[in-house]
């Protein structure tokens, strides 16, 4: 049973410090914490809290939201604070009009052995290589939970799928998705290779049609950053697959691009 609430009524409550000015700043990067916003991530975060592999610290909302989210406000322990304020206070704290009214402060858990360790021996994995791009990092987190991939890879120049727009545009899924966001992209894909996985880079000039890639039981989808795509020696090492598109046009939003390629990937494995 979650905490009774507790009424904020000065914006400069120090109880709810990291709630303020959350659109000038992000606590991304700070010991894995982050700002989950609206009604579906709140959910989400509250079944991750359930599995342990996150925590949320604290809820706030709006008063008039409260009565709405009581479920999922039920679903979190009696140790997470709940606070809740009218909405010229809350718009004083958050620093513009929050429609949604419903935000909370989670951290990321650091499991006890790497993601490419727990993998199972079948396995449908995204590797992303410098993703930039918050809404594409969400959208292909979206992605991956929906074509029912088990984990979602990106190199140490990608961007942190929990800041708070990628967050959103993922629609909560990256809290579901497993992931890790470390070391370079060719050390990422050669521990890929070495655990068994068949890799395919993603990009216009690939060798084999998407359609085309065989069966394997583990089975790795690489996408690079918008414009310049994968570094040449990435695509020299690997396989490339290719999404047959109209003659003229360079290539697909790298989130439409993975959500076709996971979609045909996906079938050929038999998850969907």
């Amino acid at each position: 049973m979650a905490a009774a609430p507790v009424m904020i009524v000065d914006a400069a409550d120090p109880r709810i410090a990291e709630f303020r000015e959350i659109r000038e700043r992000d606590l991304t990067g700070r010991q894995g914490r982050f700002i989950a916003e609206g009604t579906v991530v709140l959910r989400m975060l509250a079944q991750a809290h359930r599995r342990g592999t996150f925590a949320a610290e604290k809820i706030l909302l709006l008063a008039n939201r409260a009565a709405g989210v009581a479920d999922i406000v039920a679903e979190f322990p009696d140790d997470v604070p709940v606070y809740i304020a009218e909405a010229e206070t809350l718009d004083g704290i958050v620093g513009f009009h929050l429609h949604r009214g419903v935000l909370a402060l989670g951290r990321k858990l650091s499991p006890e052995t790497s993601l490419l360790d727990r993998l199972p021996e079948q396995a449908l994995v995204i590797a992303g290589c410098g993703i930039s791009n918050h809404d594409n990092a969400g959208s292909m987190f979206r992605n991956a939970a929906a074509f029912k991939a088990d984990a979602i890879f990106l190199d140490e120049t990608s961007c942190d799928p929990l800041y708070r727009k990628a967050l959103r545009v993922s629609v909560g899924s990256v809290l579901s998705v497993p992931y890790e966001r470390s070391g370079s992209a060719l050390g990422l894909l050669s521990g890929l290779a070495e655990r068994g996985f068949d890799i395919w880079t993603l990009s216009p000039r690939g060798t084999v049609d998407i359609r085309d890639i065989p069966a394997s039981p583990r089975m790795a989808l690489v996408a690079g950053t918008e414009g310049e795509g994968l570094p040449a020696e990435i695509l020299a090492r690997f396989r490339s697959a290719r999404i047959p598109q109209s003659e003229g046009l360079d290539s697909l939003n790298v989130a439409t691009a993975t959500g076709i390629a996971l979609f045909s990937m996906a079938s050929v494995a038999k998850r969907i």
